[in-house]
């Protein structure tokens, strides 16, 4: 029983660490597009009117919130793995 909670343990250890490459990468993209709006000048920028400039913050706001959203589903989903490989290493610790 303790090989195949150890095997798990490896697998979800490899999950996890793919699952923070890609936040990683969603953060990049973040940081880049926050990069590109600091670099937009404070007077008469030009974003194609009204609806480039709603077109342009809607993209930037949509990034963040999908980096923020990508970081709660990893805290989650190690939450929710820990908390089975716990119950699973208290059961055989009953036993």
């Amino acid at each position: 029983m303790q090989h195949i909670v150890t095997e798990i343990m490896e697998h979800l250890s490899h999950s996890h660490s793919q699952m923070a490459r890609i936040v990683e990468a969603k953060r990049h993209v973040t940081v880049r597009m926050s990069e590109v709006v600091k670099s937009i000048p404070d007077k008469n920028p030009n974003f194609g009117g009204t609806d480039g400039l709603l077109d342009n913050t809607q993209s930037l706001l949509g990034s963040l919130v999908s980096y923020l959203n990508s970081i709660a589903d990893l805290q989650e989903t190690l939450a929710e793995q820990l908390t089975f490989m716990i119950r699973e290493l208290d059961g055989e610790e009953e036993e």
